[in-house]
């Protein structure tokens, strides 16, 4: 599955929704961002998957 830069995405094993950053980086993997959420502050957080281990949620 191919993403854009802003596709709103999820692990297949469910987790939080993210945010595409790179569809593609020099590793073959999908960057994402999402926040954290701790009381009333949010941490943004990244993490890089493999494509076949996310799903569309736009």
């Amino acid at each position: 599955m191919e993403f854009k830069v802003g596709t709103v995405v999820q692990l297949k094993s469910g987790g939080p929704l993210m945010t595409v950053t790179d569809p593609r980086n020099e590793y073959g993997t999908v960057d994402t961002v999402w926040f954290n959420q701790e009381g009333n502050v949010y941490t943004p957080t990244s993490a890089s998957f493999k494509p076949e281990q996310l799903k569309n949620k736009d």
